[in-house]
């Protein structure tokens, strides 16, 4: 007669390997969550190039809401440009001028001619309410109305436009200018009232306003962000660039 196990569960046992039962078990916990697998450098570098490259996403479609905001603005009421010659013929004694140079910082004070009034009409406003800092210029602009502004710009506007209005340089790119050409336009001449045009402006003055910007001694919804977005070795290269594009002239009396 057969002799039944003293242990009825004797017939069901296995050998068992403790160092397996670590491994088993760690991979239910790395599948859980509640440990992590540890992390290669190559690892590492692909986690913070894609850390990096979401935070330029994020940054690059807040400037564009920004922008759509800007385009969304009611159209700027039309100046009056003889009257605001008989105001605005004292800034053709810097702006009338080719090369005429600010005393310090030292660069040449921008030219005017094709940009659209619009911005210039902004950037007095900006010069009267203190968004923008220069002695001259604050002078100028503090004791001018709104409307005094607006025939201002009219003016300057009127004069001095003629390469802008041809077009400028065509089938020109840069690629470090992809961000700057969505409101300046892809040749440098902007696409919107409210922005300026770039193409022809002198580069030490494009380069004296980008480092305003990213510095904080001129404000702008828009470029105070996407200034600081340019790496320090590209800003001079923007500047360049943009300068030897056709377009902005100095401004001539008529």
């Amino acid at each position: 007669m057969n002799t039944a196990p003293e242990n009825p569960d004797a017939s069901m046992r296995v050998a068992v390997d403790p160092a397996r039962v670590l491994e088993i078990g760690a991979e239910c916990h790395y599948h859980s969550g509640l440990i992590r697998r540890p992390v290669s450098s190559r690892g590492l570098e692909q986690t913070k190039y894609q850390v990096i490259t979401n935070m330029k996403i994020v940054a690059s479609a807040t400037m564009l809401l920004l922008a759509a905001a800007l385009f969304a603005q009611p159209a700027f009421a039309a100046g009056d440009a003889a009257a605001g010659k008989e105001i605005g013929y004292t800034c053709l004694g810097c702006h009338g001028i080719e090369g005429y140079r600010n005393a310090y910082p030292s660069y040449r004070v921008p030219k005017l001619g094709g940009q659209k009034a619009g911005y210039l009409e902004i950037a007095l406003k900006g010069y009267r309410d203190g968004t923008r800092k220069h002695p001259t210029m604050v002078a100028h602009a503090s004791s001018l109305s709104d409307q005094q502004i607006e025939d201002v710009a009219a003016y300057l506007a009127s004069i001095g436009g003629e390469t802008v209005a041809e077009g400028g340089t065509q089938g020109t790119s840069f690629d470090k200018a992809a961000a700057c050409t969505a409101c300046h336009g892809q040749n440098g001449i902007s696409v919107n009232a409210v922005w300026p045009t770039l193409a022809g402006q002198y580069q030490d003055y494009l380069l004296n306003a980008l480092t305003q910007y990213r510095d904080g001694t001129r404000t702008d919804p828009v470029m105070s962000a996407q200034a600081t977005m340019i790496a320090e070795e590209d800003v001079a290269k923007l500047a360049l660039y943009f300068s030897r594009l056709k377009g902005l002239e100095t401004t001539k009396p008529d």
